[in-house]
């Protein structure tokens, strides 16, 4: 019963609703179970029992175990000062809060012991408090931040929300280094580990404020490698010279040859790695049959090799403004690998039979040579989309053409299934010649945008479908569904702006969610709420259904430059065409499984920089701006204020309590409201409000605002 879906919200259920002892058939009404799955309710409850997550009590009543007295797990600080114990073995699912003074000095990422205290509730849910009482092993021993000098002492201010206090040098830096440089600093263990420990500076990074720096600064403080080695570099430099350009690295001369076929690539107008390509065509019975070209970086990196142990280990590309730190040398990345217009170049190549209406009838996969007719920006295909074609070749013209009728037939399909389209604002920063931020823009999505990502989702859901079929572990792309609880506080959330959701909303309850926020101050905030109710994507080798998507069999396969996941893929589809696909062994499928994880982590941890820089950026232009009022959405409300996102910019910032007015405030953060006693004026998520900048940390990756 590994699968079965109440194990946990049996164990959330218990953890946050009833902690106290409990009947099997009472929870069973309590929860809302039908008598139809009452049997797998009773299977769960079983289970639990026997591995040890339930217990019986006085009249065979069920209780969580009691939490042990100490709990061991890693640090997460607030800058607030207070923090979180995440357990390595989390029973309940909560973590243990650490108030101000009681974290021993405990950075984020600290491996450290905590002593429970406290046994309360908050919010109607069980909660727990604690101290920190010794630091096992510290999480990080080097640290990003700004220099400064107090008389003769020299400071280091870290950068982000991982450690909130000063660090003292412990020596003066080298003669070069200034007040407001970037810095790099390393402590070393010591056995009292009560205090921070005095540091060295171990690189100078330059002024801060600068783009260039401010980017070495978070892929320091990421841990990013932004240099290949020297093994890897001449690897990559072999395979691409031994690259003939007609089809053949190395002994490789077995594919289909699809150089007269019409290709197109649709990219950013700043892109450099093309690693998709497109095809269409007309079958006579009235079919047509997409064709989804992927460059095929398998074929010049070798497994277990050097260039592969790099492109494992950085797992994805990271993409900054003006800046990438590629998975894979630009020698790869951006020649011999990209799709480049024409330039015979080696390929996945997916093709796709679907009838007039949209659906699948038929699916082959090939080794094959393409050679992009064009290369098309999104702008430039969403004019051909509009009819703007002057100075565009007429075969290239009807291919966009079609390729937009057949990808909104592929997606009124994939909406009626339930898939979801969420309306998430981005912006595009704008620079100036010296790279600094003159501005911000939002982000287009055209159809053009459309096109490209239902061919790319269809081809990723084909791979994935046919290893199933073929009972082969690949890493998968899964997407869990969100459980009883995250629904609930969406359905708290979306009331406090007035619209209503069921307690178990389907894929229509959320589309139609989504569609009457449009055109509304509630779109941004709606969609974010929904967003943060779904759990994280992540990559596995279990075969789990992609929620957002709809779709039973996901994986990625269309960014092999990119993306890890992707590389090992191709390979397994590779061994697959050349009829030498095995069925691993279990130690294989382990170590499948641990690299999915790997990759997971590693996709976090490079979408959160890029996030970070962007937020970086945006503050320090904002810091021109102090007294200026700014148009925002309140997307939060917490116990000391609210989160007011900025329209413009799409940063967060805090208007605390006491900025908000005159007055005394009734806060009911589940609710998303903020009542005024004595004025009566409400505040509630989803509002648009003008909010005015009253300071900013950039080191702290803090804006705090005042209502107007």
């Amino acid at each position: 019963m590994k699968n079965n879906k109440y194990i946990k919200k049996i164990q959330h259920f218990l953890a946050e609703r009833h902690p106290g002892p409990i009947r099997r058939r009472r929870l069973a009404q309590l929860m809302g179970v039908p008598d139809d799955e009452y049997r797998q309710f009773r299977s769960a409850v079983k289970t639990m029992r026997e591995t040890g997550r339930l217990v019986s009590g006085a009249k065979n009543a069920l209780m969580l175990p009691d939490r042990a007295s100490k709990v061991v797990g890693h640090y997460q600080s607030n800058p607030r000062g207070f923090g979180f114990v995440i357990p390595e073995t989390p029973d309940t699912g909560q973590d243990l809060y650490i108030p101000h003074g009681a974290d021993r000095g405990a950075i984020t990422g600290d491996l450290v012991v905590a002593r429970i205290t406290k046994q309360g509730r908050r919010h109607g849910k069980s909660s727990f408090s604690g101290e920190v009482i010794e630091i096992l092993e510290r999480g990080m021993s080097r640290f990003v931040g700004t220099l400064e000098q107090s008389g003769n002492t020299w400071l280091v201010y870290p950068d982000g929300k991982k450690m909130t206090d000063p660090v003292e040098l412990i020596k003066r830096p080298s003669a070069k280094a200034l007040p407001g440089d970037k810095v790099v600093i390393e402590f070393k263990q010591i056995e009292d580990q009560r205090e921070i420990p005095p540091a060295t500076v171990v690189e100078l990074i330059g002024p801060s404020g600068e783009l260039a720096n401010e980017t070495v600064a978070i892929i320091r403080q990421y841990e990013f490698a932004d240099r290949f080695g020297e093994a890897a570099l001449k690897e990559a430099k072999r395979v691409a010279d031994a690259f003939d350009g007609e089809g053949a690295v190395g002994t490789e001369s077995h594919r289909e040859d699809l150089t007269e076929l019409l290709v197109v690539t649709i990219d950013p107008p700043d892109a450099k790695d093309f690693d998709d390509a497109i095809s269409l065509v007309d079958n006579p019975d009235g079919t047509r049959t997409l064709g989804v070209h992927i460059a095929d970086v398998a074929a010049f990196v070798p497994e277990g090799g050097a260039l592969d142990r790099e492109a494992r280990a950085r797992g994805t590309s990271v993409y900054f403004p003006k800046r990438v730190v590629p998975m894979l040398p630009e020698i790869l990345s951006n020649g011999v690998c990209s799709l480049k217009e024409g330039e015979p170049r080696l390929a996945k190549s997916v093709f796709i039979t679907y009838s007039k209406r949209g659906a699948v009838l038929d699916r082959r996969f090939s080794e094959s040579v393409i050679t992009s007719a064009k290369r098309l920006t999104y702008d430039q295909a969403q004019q051909i989309v509009d009819r703007r074609t002057r100075g565009f070749d007429k075969l290239v013209v009807n291919l966009v053409r079609r390729a937009a009728t057949l990808a909104r037939a592929i997606d009124r399909r994939r909406t009626k299934a339930g898939q979801l389209h969420l309306d998430l604002r981005e912006v595009h920063l704008l620079f100036d010649e010296q790279h600094r931020i003159r501005g911000a823009e939002p982000a287009t999505h055209n159809f053009a945008h459309t096109i490209i990502e239902m061919f790319m989702i269809e081809a990723n859901e084909a791979v994935a479908a046919l290893f199933a079929e073929l009972k082969i572990p690949i890493i998968r792309r899964n997407h869990p569904q969100p459980d009883t609880a995250r629904y609930e506080q969406l359905g708290e959330f979306v009331r406090a702006c007035g619209y209503q959701l069921p307690a178990e909303p389907t894929m229509a309850d959320l589309q139609q969610l989504i569609k009457a926020v449009e055109q509304t101050p509630h779109v941004n905030a709606v969609n974010i709420a929904i967003l943060r109710t779904f759990q994280q994507a992540v990559y596995g080798i279990e075969i789990e259904r992609h929620f957002a998507l709809a779709s039973a069999h996901y994986c990625h396969f269309t960014s092999p430059i990119r993306r890890y996941p992707d590389l090992v893929v191709h390979r397994r589809l590779r061994d697959h065409l050349r009829g030498k696909l095995k069925r691993p062994n279990e130690k294989a499928v382990t170590a499948l499984a641990e690299l999915a994880t790997h990759c997971t982590e590693t996709e976090r941890a490079a979408a959160t920089a890029e996030l970070e820089l962007k937020q970086v950026l945006v503050l320090q232009h904002l810091q021109g701006k102090l007294g200026e009022t700014f148009e925002g959405t309140i997307t939060g409300v917490i116990e000391f204020g609210v989160f007011v996102q900025l329209q413009q910019f799409m940063v967060d910032g805090l208007v605390r309590l006491q900025d908000l007015g005159e007055d005394y405030f009734d806060v009911q953060p589940e609710a998303g409201i903020v009542r005024g006693e004595h004025t009566g004026v409400t505040h509630r998520i989803g509002d648009v409000v003008q909010v005015q900048i009253i300071g900013i940390n950039v080191a702290r990756r803090q804006l705090e605002l005042a209502m107007k």
